[in-house]
């Protein structure tokens, strides 16, 4: 049959809903991998779709079996695409391998032997010729529950009801990106974001050693637009990214001033970064940043910048890398 295209429904960046208000949500785990909406029109075929509607079937063979598993009922699923690493956790990095090989088959067959993703499906917008966008969240997931759809790459982990602090502590204990709060009694709305979904992305702190800077440009022209940043190991400063948010123009303008007093002609990092047109400064500024998760290169992923460390000498800065990352 002919399936309708369907947007998926989009959480909006915000906190915990209030204890009071807590048995009303459900929670469940906010995956960093990405987002597929699955087509299966019951006839043995499956299309995979992106955020952006682009079809994205082949660059996932392993995937293709689910085709099948409903057998011919006719389904539009949900769901977010991962690639684990070695600890079973998703890594995005590691998907990016995988991403953007829709129409390389044969590349995508050689990529999944040793990169292979896992489907995890959390909605069913469409089953049986039946729309369940007006169904409550509570609803819909029964329904997909009642799927049994669990496999070799795909799964349906089921969702917790209340509980939304200990369900939030457990992301951070076990180093998940965060949690997703959903509303029981909201509707699918789709390509919509969302207040009756709530996405709460885990954030990690570090010191960093300062060790250049990139110019800005526009309104931020004669101001650092990004400052080239790095931690120690083995001896050596490790460039870990570079940080190009979480400022006010006036701080800005202060660490300008900063750098501009720490000039060198030398790079600091060891080795040193493709960085073109980046002004090297002695490491001796200490600052704080804010970031999501780590590469397996230890590249820090969506670094932002709290503040700088002027009660940290850059000695007594605790920026080692893990020992796994030097």
């Amino acid at each position: 049959m002919t399936l309708p295209l369907i947007p998926p429904m989009l959480a909006t960046p915000g906190r915990l809903p209030p204890p009071s208000a807590d048995a009303r949500w459900a929670y469940e785990t906010k995956q960093d991998g990405q987002r597929a909406v699955v087509y299966l029109p019951g006839d043995g075929s499956i299309v995979l779709r992106a955020r952006s509607g682009q079809e994205i079937t082949g660059a996932y063979p392993e995937l293709r079996p689910l085709a099948t598993a409903l057998g011919s009922r006719p389904a539009v699923l949900d769901g977010e695409i991962l690639a684990l690493d070695a600890e079973g956790r998703a890594s995005f990095q590691l998907l990016q391998s995988r991403m953007g090989l829709a129409h390389s088959p044969a590349r995508a067959v050689r990529r999944a032997q040793t990169v292979p993703v896992h489907l995890v499906l959390f909605d069913v917008m469409h089953l049986d010729g039946r729309s369940l966008l007006r169904e409550p969240y509570v609803r819909r997931r029964e329904e997909l529950l009642d799927l049994g759809l669990d496999g070799p790459f795909w799964s349906t982990p089921a969702a917790i009801v209340g509980h939304g602090r200990e369900a939030l502590r457990a992301t951070v204990e076990h180093g998940l990106e965060g949690l997703v709060c959903k509303r029981l009694d909201s509707v699918y709305e789709p390509g919509v974001r969302s207040r009756a979904w709530i996405k709460i992305r885990n954030m990690r702190t570090e010191d960093v050693l300062i060790g250049g800077w990139l110019p800005g440009k526009g309104r931020l022209t004669g101001l650092p637009g990004a400052v080239l940043v790095g931690q120690r190991a083995g001896g050596r400063l490790r460039y870990v990214g570079g940080v190009g948010t979480g400022w006010s123009e006036a701080e800005r303008a202060e660490l300008a001033a900063l750098l501009k007093a720490a000039e060198t002609d030398v790079c600091p990092f060891d080795p040193p970064p493709s960085a073109p047109g980046a002004h090297w400064v002695v490491p001796r500024l200490v600052g704080e940043v804010r970031y999501s998760t780590r590469t397996r290169e230890g590249m820090l992923r969506q670094p932002s910048w709290l503040r700088l460390r002027p009660d940290l000498a850059p000695e007594e800065a605790a920026a080692d890398l893990p020992d796994d990352l030097a």
